[in-house]
Parts: structure tokens; C-alpha cells; sequence
């Protein structure tokens, strides 16, 4: 099953927001203000939701090594 199935933005923002965080320990405001800069207009707390959904699942999803490596 997909598990980005029905988001709202692709699968790779969210991966990326997911690294940058776990990775760069940038908080979810710099990651909002990243993301805006970027063309990609996300509030912090959804940032968050991912963070929490996605964090731990993230290394097995198939395709997720290309963007978390």
C-alpha cells in the first residue's frame, strides 16, 4: 500500500522535508520558510505531521534512498 496515497504534495516534498529535519535538525519554521522559498507553500505544523508519520518508515520505502541518501 502507498502510503502517500491521497497527500496533498508529492511524495519527494515530503521526503525531503522528513531529511532535512531528521538529518539537519532544522526546526519546522526554517523548513516552512525553505520549502516557501522554494515555490512550496506548506504551513510548519503539517511539516510536523509528516515528521511524525513518515520519520521512522521513511528507510523502507521503496525509492526513498535516492532522496535520503
Amino acid at each position: 500500500m502507498n502510503p502517500f496515497k491521497g497527500r496533498h504534495f508529492q511524495r519527494d516534498i515530503i521526503l525531503w522535508a522528513v531529511r532535512w529535519y531528521c538529518k539537519y535538525g532544522i526546526s519546522y519554521r526554517e523548513l516552512q520558510e525553505m520549502l516557501a522559498e522554494r515555490g512550496v507553500n506548506v504551513d510548519h505544523s503539517t511539516i510536523y505531521r509528516w515528521v511524525q508519520r513518515y520519520a521512522s518508515a521513511s528507510r523502507d520505502l521503496p525509492g526513498a534512498a535516492l532522496v535520503l541518501a
